[in-house]
């Protein structure tokens, strides 16, 4: 009798260490170091200081984009208070500088855990609310963080804010974008390493088990309101380290920026770049800051040529056109942009034959 022989072809996991591997393929490796040395070393050298800015403020944003994604995107916990908990470790950061005199290195985590605090009692209504009836009480809590950062101004000086002027890591001056710049693009990496490593242990395992079936988690042992606690404080401090960054890096941080609008973006910013998807939380976040860019030079070139009044009618837009990209993209690519790269890398790696 003939014997036939069978070789695989693709890639087959014979061990759970094989299934939770980041990296399935040293192709992959290879392109990570590459885009790294490309991040480090030529990004921060060509490009122009507007452009670093608007890079940096993606950085920032993309921290507490991938910490909003665990929350929501694995966990599966809606949150309209995202933004207020930004603000947070905005102001604990820039207290922690100016009144405590703690330096950068200690107070940004600090910060974040402050933060994280202020994300369990966040998460608290989690033990018996869900869906609808959990995002009106993170957007309550949201209302009530905007309120005391106007009012309570023996603390955050109300409409004055607070000036940052500690801005040095190790003795070394972080006035200069460029300087910030690897200050942010390292700590984004950091978290976005923990968050990938988070989702293959037991807890984030456990997370995703909550946002598929929660009664099923909990028919299998999971503690529920224990693990939506986590996952708000894990989020939180995300916000909270990303918050405290941005007030290092502006200077001088204020009440406004920190209000309702401010967690729209980041609930849209997760959705255009893929829920559940660490990458998509940055795609998601390249893709809201340039669209901001992008509308805010359109409104200043009606304003400088004279056309006031079309730059009038256009401000208001910007919510609308918000909400049309959101909107399109659940219709069209609910998955979002990181769905779309995957068919693009899917597509070179079949090349020449059709995906």
């Amino acid at each position: 009798m003939k014997r036939f022989q069978f070789h695989p072809c693709g890639n087959y996991n014979e061990s759970y260490d094989q299934e939770l591997t980041i990296f399935e393929t040293d192709f992959g490796r290879f392109w990570t170091i590459i885009g790294l040395v490309a991040l480090f070393a030529v990004i921060p050298f060509i490009s122009s200081q507007y452009i670093l800015y608007v890079i940096n403020l993606i950085g920032i944003y993309a921290i507490a984009s991938v910490g909003l994604n665990i929350l929501t995107g694995y966990t599966g916990l809606i949150s309209l208070g995202h933004g207020a908990l930004f603000g947070v470790g905005a102001y604990a950061g820039a207290i922690l500088s100016t009144r405590v005199g703690l330096p950068l290195w200690i107070s940004v985590p600090a910060a974040g855990l402050i933060t994280a605090g202020a994300g369990v009692i966040f998460g608290i209504p989690s033990a018996r609310l869900k869906h609808l009836y959990l995002l009106i009480a993170t957007l309550a809590g949201q209302f009530i963080v905007e309120y005391l950062l106007v009012h309570w101004e023996g603390m955050t000086g109300g409409a004055n804010g607070i000036v940052v002027t500690r801005n040095t890591l190790f003795g070394i001056d972080l006035s200069s974008d460029r300087r910030f710049f690897f200050v942010i693009f390292l700590c984004l990496v950091i978290f976005i390493w923990i968050a990938v490593n988070l989702m293959r242990t037991k807890y984030g395992r456990a997370f995703i088990a909550i946002r598929d079936n929660d009664r099923a988690a909990e028919g299998m042992g999971i503690p529920l309101f224990r693990y939506k606690l986590l996952s708000f404080s894990i989020s939180s401090f995300y916000a909270g380290f990303a918050g405290a960054l941005f007030a290092y890096y502006t200077m001088s941080i204020t009440p406004e920026p920190f209000n309702l609008w401010l967690s729209i973006e980041f609930v849209a910013m997760i959705i255009i770049g893929g829920l559940g998807n660490i990458p998509g939380s940055i795609f998601g976040t390249v893709f809201i800051v340039a669209l901001n860019e992008v509308l805010s030079h359109i409104i200043g070139y009606f304003m400088n040529v004279g056309e006031a009044g079309m730059a009038l009618t256009l401000a208001p837009l910007k919510e609308f056109v918000f909400g049309l990209v959101i909107v399109l993209f659940l219709i069209f690519e609910p998955k979002g942009i990181a769905e779309i790269w995957r068919i693009v890398r899917s597509s070179f790696r079949l090349w020449p034959f059709s995906y």
